[in-house]
This record gives structure tokens, sequence and C-alpha cells, in this order.
């Protein structure tokens, strides 16, 4: 009996080593397969980008978000109007245009640079450049970019020399590579006054320039970057230029 319960115990130890071994690989082969999943999708990540990619808000949302487009539909435009101040900001256009479009922006937020780069050539060719609408360029620098405060400084600081929208234009065209120190390059570059630049910039002459624009922004409703207002109605995101036209054409016809 004894030599024939050798072989039996012999074939349960070889057949539960083989199913500890099957058990093993398949779940490092799913542990594998989840890490590439996180990967793609960013699914371990916790950083404020990771959420603003998503179309969440940073910190549990306790602040203003960068805001990429969303669908029609969505809830992204306001249909009533809302008295937004255009301040003394500077305006892109006929200052008579029938319409107004308030932009509040971020030099550093990639949902601004995608308008700026895609969008807004569009809005100039059909509107702005044939007198329909002007565009006011408002600040609403996000607190987790850290030089979008000092790209928006630096902007108001160029105006001062008549060269505010150069200036604008020069940060968003070099948006990846946006330091104090660039900053003060490019304003060289475009021919300022560099003493008087610096000066500006160094001071933080502009920084309740910018605080104005904030608050003027929040109390309309702004929690995120880009957000516009197209005679008072609201539109976020880095909307398509088909977004635009349709409330612009809507305004035009009244």
């Amino acid at each position: 009996m004894a030599h024939k319960q050798e072989p039996i115990k012999e074939e349960r130890r070889v057949r539960l080593e083989f199913q500890e071994s099957t058990l093993w690989k398949a779940g490092t082969f799913i542990f594998a397969l989840l890490f590439v999943i996180s990967l793609l999708t960013g699914g371990f990540r916790g950083s404020d980008e990771t959420a603003l990619a998503r179309g969440g808000s940073a910190q549990g949302g306790s602040q203003p978000v960068a805001a990429g487009p969303q669908a029609p539909g969505a809830g992204q435009q306001q249909q009533t109007a809302v008295d937004v101040s255009e301040d003394d900001d500077p305006v892109l256009g006929d200052e008579d245009a029938e319409v107004t479009i308030i932009e509040f922006s971020d030099y550093q937020c990639p949902f601004c640079e995608k308008f700026y780069s895609q969008t807004l050539p569009l809005l100039k060719k059909d509107y702005i450049d044939t007198g329909k609408v002007k565009l006011v360029y408002r600040d609403y620098p996000l607190p987790f970019h850290q030089y979008a405060e000092k790209a928006a400084e630096a902007a108001n600081c160029a105006g001062e020399q008549g060269q505010y929208f150069a200036m604008h234009d020069k940060i968003f065209e070099n948006q990846a590579t946006l330091s104090e120190e660039n900053l003060k390059a490019w304003a060289a570059s475009l021919g300022l006054d560099a003493n008087k630049f610096t000066s500006c910039l160094d001071s933080g002459k502009m920084a309740q320039e910018i605080a104005k624009d904030l608050a003027d922004g929040s109390a309309a409703g702004v929690s995120g970057t880009p957000s516009f207002f197209v005679n008072g109605k609201l539109l976020v995101g880095a909307q398509p230029f088909a977004a635009f036209k349709t409330v612009i054409d809507q305004e035009l016809a009244r």
C-alpha cells in the first residue's frame, strides 16, 4: 500500500505546483495589463495636471481649472447673457463692432494656447478683421501655473509701449519655454525699451490689474480657462470655430 500511495502523493504535489505556477503567471499578466492601461490613461496618477486633462478640477475642485472643450449641449454654453465688464483691457478689432467677445485666459494653459493657434485665426479672418466682432482679452492666471501671473503682467507691461498683442502672440507661440528670463528676452526681440519693460515687470506694477481681471472673472462665473462671453453668453473651453460661429451668427441676426 505504501508503494501505491507515494506516486499518488507525488502526482498531487506536481499538480499543486502546476496550479500555483499557473495562478502566479495569470496574476503577473493581469498586473502588467493594468499597469499598461494606467500608463495610457493616467489612472494611477493623482496630480493636478491629470485631473485637468480629464476635465476635472485640481485639489478636490477648490480651484479654477484649465478647461477643455465640452460636447455641444453639454452645458458649456450659457443662454442667459451676463453683464461682464470689459474694463480698460486690450481690444482686438473694431471698438464699435456689433458683437463683443470677452476672453478670460491663462498664458500657460494648454487649452488657451489651442484656442489661440486653432480657433482665433478663423475668428479673425471671418469676424474680427471684417469689423463684426471685437475680442477683449482679460487675464485669469491659474494658481498652479508657475509663470501665468508674470506672463500676464509682461503682456500688460508691453502694452504700456503699445505692443500688448505682439507680446500676447509671442508668449502663446513660445508657451513651452515660458519663464521670466524669456519674457524679458522676448520683449527685447519685439524692440521694446528693455529697461522700462524690466522695471515694470520686476516691480509688480501690473499685479493689481491682473487681480482686477481675476475678481471680475470670478464674479461673472468663470471657473476655468479659457472662458468666453459672447455678448454676455458664456462659452467654456477651447471650443472649435463652429461653436463660436453659431453664437456669433445668432447675435448678428438679432
